[in-house]
């Protein structure tokens, strides 16, 4: 049984709301029909040629990948050139393709979290705070016999999900008074004659990510003409977002140790160190990616080392010079961490909500480095 590739958006942006990506990035939806049937969805890091033919040769009609397929959109598409002829290979194969970027770099769950869990930090908290997830109440009330078509609609929309927990809800009976006016074509009730009706108050919260959606959902699914709802913002604690990780080692280590310590973990055959050598590791701060720039939030956070890729040259000078050890594990390394991550976030959700559709990882290597 097929999906449609909206569904699997909607997972992903529960994972990693997309009011967290930052105004410059251009994650969602890159390239297809977010309304297409799939039956497979490939998960990568980037999207290239390569793995757009591995797509189409496993059958995936979605690919979910952490980088956009572009950054900004460009002035021409001549399909003699990569760019160009990797949009026409999705183009001619059917191939949607979805990215969610720093999304899922600031998400509470994803790519810095996944790079602290794999190196073993303990209790791992956010480096450098962006925000805090934001929840509103939406209350609805329904006639009696309608609630359940209401409820999972404002769900499946993306409603009642918070920490761990999905489709939360609450709902009471009661008695709901109202007299249509002229004009009117009411559900129940005559125009001009007061009228009392069986009603569920239908409540549930609502991440502000998609507190629009479900509002659109409920009123679709409601049958009255003019639906009676509030949305009331909420002052409770939400997740806290935002980029970086740090934590502390199970056991102090020199710094060595822990640099093998990172290339076992990570899969890598070499990483990039600077410091002293001959620290002793007890705190850590890692960012995947592009995190070279969190090093003050790092030594602020009495981390003895950042963990991240693309350290530059004058960066790292600064850094040493103010006594932060780090190690360069590449953007491709320190980011790779998140896919099997991802992938069983999804397979939980999809189980949960009985979507029936095949997750892949790519077998693409998709770094333009080599190491030796």
């Amino acid at each position: 049984m097929s999906v449609k590739c909206s569904s699997l958006f909607s997972f992903i942006e529960k994972i990693a709301p997309c009011d967290l990506a930052e105004n410059w990035d251009n994650s969602g939806l890159q390239i297809g029909d977010p309304q297409a049937d799939i039956d497979k969805a490939l998960l990568t890091i980037d999207v290239n040629l390569a793995v757009a033919r591995e797509a189409a040769k496993n059958g995936a009609g979605l690919i979910i990948s952490h980088h956009p397929l572009m950054m900004k959109p460009p002035r021409t598409i001549n399909i003699r050139q990569p760019l160009g002829e990797l949009i026409s290979f999705l183009i001619r194969n059917n191939i949607t393709v979805y990215a969610a970027h720093t999304n899922l770099d600031a998400a509470n769950s994803g790519v810095s979290s996944a790079l602290a869990r794999r190196l073993g930090l303990i209790n791992p908290a956010v480096l450098r705070q962006t925000g805090i997830l934001r929840y509103y109440k939406l209350v609805v009330f329904v006639p009696v016999g309608h609630e359940d078509n209401v409820r999972d609609a404002v769900l499946e929309a993306g409603a009642g999900w918070t920490g761990n927990y999905g489709h939360c809800s609450f709902m009471t009976r009661g008695l709901g008074t109202f007299k249509p006016l002229a004009g009117s074509t009411p559900y129940y009730g005559r125009a001009g004659e007061m009228e009392q009706v069986e009603e569920v108050r239908l409540e549930t919260i609502v991440p502000a990510a998609v507190l629009k959606k479900a509002v659109e959902t409920m009123l679709e699914a409601h049958p009255y003409e003019e639906v009676a709802y509030d949305i009331l913002p909420l002052e409770n604690s939400g997740t806290v977002n935002g980029h970086g990780r740090v934590g502390k080692l199970a056991a102090p280590m020199p710094f060595r140790q822990f640099a093998e310590v990172v290339k076992t973990a990570l899969g890598l055959s070499t990483v990039c160190m600077g410091g002293s050598p001959d620290c002793i590791v007890r705190k850590v701060a890692v960012c995947g990616g592009s995190g070279a720039d969190l090093w003050p939030d790092a030594l602020q956070a009495g981390a003895d080392i950042i963990v991240t890729g693309d350290v530059k040259y004058h960066t790292a000078q600064d850094m040493t010079a103010a006594g932060m050890n780090f190690i360069d594990a590449g953007h491709y390394g320190t980011e790779r961490v998140v896919l099997p991550v991802l992938l069983k976030q999804l397979t939980d959700m999809c189980i949960e909500t009985n979507v029936n559709v095949e997750l892949l990882l790519s077998k693409t290597n998709t770094d333009p480095f080599t190491y030796f």
